[in-house]
């Protein structure tokens, strides 16, 4: 074999010549058409099958003209210009469309100075097991895609807060004016207000609602977890991490709007590192010298006191004076009981959709006197499950008191009333007990939540996430109370 390339044959220059003659005759010959272009990718040269193919009985009538007017949708100007091939693509025709590959032609200083195309088939069977997979992949992306496209866009709007009450007017109309702007929102309140309702109303309402809407429920996450959970991690960045890395949540959410529920319970070193996203609006993921900018709207949202917490060292203060800009205070069920009526049978229309050959259920007067009476620490959460269970369980599509009364336990345990559905007359139905005057608030419903909180666990035989589950409470809320209020499991 020779390998002195300086002693080439004489007869070097015209095999390498016959050769290439040699090949474009071979393609010439069995592809189902020949076109070249000159540097204007103007028709040089086109083979009669092809000719014919596009409409023109003689060759000779295609040259000179430009490449587009001879073949709709051909690309052999784009191979002049960018001087790079297109090796393998299909031509759609007015007829079957073709399987083809356009190369440039250069001169000897690599200048383009046109270009050759093949039509290689112009049937696709040899390639349907190519073209079969191709398009199963591409439906499966596609289906891909709109999943997640629906799952990260708004699902409530303003108008699933349901109620005309003064306080629910009022979040809504702070909620409203939210959406018109992009600071940070802080929502508060009880679990079961529905803040995460109002994040989606709130994200659904803004000029980002086309872009993704993101839920971190930092409750639910380790803390070993959640750094990667919020910046992503870059392949092999940690043991057991996945090979192909992982995209953060702020990523996911860029140029939409990432949501923070329970963000009372992010531990202080996140907190800082949370803090310089929102300043910086850009972060690394863990484990690469990637920067990755994020421009993302927070809203966040606790059932925790979080001005206690910051005096308790708990949460940073610089944190809480970034979030707290537009805060909005969700109510507690018991401050809009005028809602529970409608709220109820808002309710009642959703399962009875849910259930399959559902009737209508109705509520009797003594039911709703009851559902008004009973002061919800689990509000609008506890409500729907009191309600789904009664709607279960009840043998008539008309649900009394005594059908109600099994899944309100501590109505019976001397809770106050707090409004009546008629009168004033109604409410002197329900027994009660004088509060004990000498307890502040907090105290009292902290006693409530307690004693709430207890015989929910003891009716479940102290199984923790079937309780979580009838309260409609989160379970990690659920053990966190149970270790704050020291109650035995």
């Amino acid at each position: 074999m020779m390998n002195d390339w300086a002693g080439l044959p004489a007869t070097y220059g015209d095999v390498l010549r016959r050769a290439m003659d040699s090949l474009f005759r071979t393609f010439e010959n069995f592809s189902e058409g020949t076109f070249i272009v000159d540097a204007e990718a103007r028709v040089v040269w086109i083979n009669k099958r092809y000719a014919a193919r596009f409409g023109f009985s003689d060759p000779e009538q295609a040259i000179g003209r430009d490449c587009e007017e001879v073949i709709p949708n051909s690309l052999m100007r784009e191979v002049v210009k960018t001087g790079k091939p297109i090796l393998l693509d299909i031509l759609e025709t007015g007829r079957e469309p073709l399987v083809v590959t356009r190369l440039p032609l250069k001169d000897d200083a690599g200048e383009t100075v046109g270009a050759v195309g093949f039509a290689l088939f112009d049937e696709l069977k040899a390639l349907t097991p190519l073209f079969s997979h191709y398009s199963r992949v591409q439906e499966e992306l596609i289906a891909t895609r709109q999943s997640l496209a629906q799952a990260r866009r708004a699902k409530y709007t303003f108008g699933s807060f349901v109620g005309t009450s003064a306080a629910s007017l009022e979040v809504k109309r702070q909620a409203r004016r939210a959406a018109q702007l992009e600071s940070p929102v802080l929502l508060l309140g009880e679990t079961g207000t529905g803040k995460e309702l109002l994040a989606h109303a709130i994200h659904g309402g803004s000029a980002r609602a086309n872009w993704p809407l993101v839920t971190v429920n930092v409750a639910a996450i380790p803390d070993t977890l959640l750094e990667v959970e919020f910046f992503g991690a870059a392949p092999g960045a940690y043991t057991g991490a996945d090979r192909k890395g992982r995209v953060g949540k702020f990523e996911l959410a860029n140029g939409g709007t990432l949501f923070l529920d329970e963000i009372g319970d992010m531990p202080l070193p996140l907190q800082g590192k949370l803090l310089r996203v929102l300043q910086d609006k850009e972060f690394e993921p863990l484990g690469s010298n990637r920067i990755v900018r994020a421009d993302v709207r927070i809203i966040a949202a606790t059932s925790a006191d979080l001005p206690a917490l910051v005096a308790a060292g708990r949460f940073r203060a610089d944190l809480f004076y970034r979030l707290n800009v537009l805060t909005i205070q969700a109510p507690a069920l018991r401050e809009r009981s005028s809602d529970i009526e409608a709220l109820a049978y808002a309710m009642l229309e959703d399962l009875s959709a849910q259930a399959p050959g559902a009737s209508h259920f109705e509520l009797q007067d003594d039911a709703l006197r009851l559902l008004c009476s009973y002061g919800w620490p689990g509000n609008v959460r506890e409500l729907r499950n009191t309600l789904e269970r009664a709607v279960v369980l009840s043998d008539s599509e008309r649900i009394d008191a005594r059908a109600l009364a099994p899944f309100i336990g501590p109505a019976r345990s001397g809770h106050r009333p707090l409004v009546s559905a008629g009168s004033e007359a109604h409410a002197s139905d329900a027994t009660s007990e004088a509060p004990d005057v000498t307890s502040s608030w907090s105290e009292a419903m902290a006693a409530f939540e307690k004693r709430f909180l207890g015989d929910a666990l003891r009716a479940n035989g102290g199984r923790v996430i079937e309780t979580a589950m009838q309260i409609g409470m989160g379970r990690a809320t659920l053990y966190k109370k149970i270790a704050a209020y020291g109650i035995e499991v």
